[in-house]
């Protein structure tokens, strides 16, 4: 079984406005999918699930959409502390902190000090994030610790990039799922996703089903991975 599964979760906007609803309230049909997959993963003995909630480029949305979005992730936050805390689900967000929203941060610091002792499932929100954006944050935290004489720059490689990206030193992905209709990255884990297995699904987010995760976990066994050997 794979350790670390990883979705772009697209289509909420498209969805809502495919049902007569105005494209916001998608997201909060999303929210069903989210626990969907949640479940999965403890199902089926997925260690990590990292999920693309809000990209930088989103901050380009409507100031109406965006405020619904915020407070769909507090109200969330709050409502599923007691379930993640039963049931072992260790919680981080990751992105740029400097970008969270002032009444957004506070309930997100709390909810990962509240489940940190969770060990079924490390749950990663991906939120105000951005590849390109944490790779170049990443070497400017490397560059400022050799100048203060924190870090040799011979040692500089790999692990080390990685130890100062967003998400830490978390397993790289097995398996990266895409709904929407929408077949590429969008700047998601650029560099963790470069042995990633990649499945995009023909339906939006909020029509997610157990079957449609069954289905790309078994187009992931029947991968052949042998990384360039």
């Amino acid at each position: 079984m794979i350790k670390h599964l990883a979705c772009i979760m697209d289509g909420n906007r498209r969805y809502a406005k495919q049902q007569g609803m105005m494209g916001w309230i998608g997201h909060r049909h999303g929210v069903e999918s989210v626990k969907l997959t949640i479940d999965f993963c403890l199902k089926n003995g997925i260690s990590y699930l990292s999920l693309y909630s809000f990209s930088l480029e989103n901050f380009n949305r409507p100031e109406i959409e965006k405020n619904y979005l915020f407070d769909l992730l507090i109200e969330q936050a709050h409502q599923g502390l007691e379930h993640f805390i039963k049931h072992g689900i260790a919680i981080k967000f990751a992105g740029d902190r400097s970008l969270f929203p002032a009444h957004v941060l506070p309930a997100c610091q709390q909810i990962e000090e509240q489940t940190a002792q969770g060990t079924a499932l490390y749950l990663t929100f991906l939120f105000c994030y951005g590849a390109r954006q944490e790779l170049v944050s990443s070497v400017k935290h490397l560059i400022a610790d050799v100048k203060n004489g924190l870090l040799d720059e011979n040692s500089i490689n790999e692990s080390a990039l990685r130890r100062y990206s967003w998400l830490g030193d978390i397993p790289d992905p097995e398996l990266i799922i895409r709904t929407g209709k929408v077949k590429r990255l969008s700047n998601f884990l650029l560099f963790q996703a470069a042995y990633s297995e990649l499945y995009f699904l023909d339906c939006y987010w909020p029509e997610l089903t157990e079957h449609h995760l069954h289905e790309a976990v078994t187009y992931f066994k029947k991968s052949q991975r042998n990384f360039g050997q």
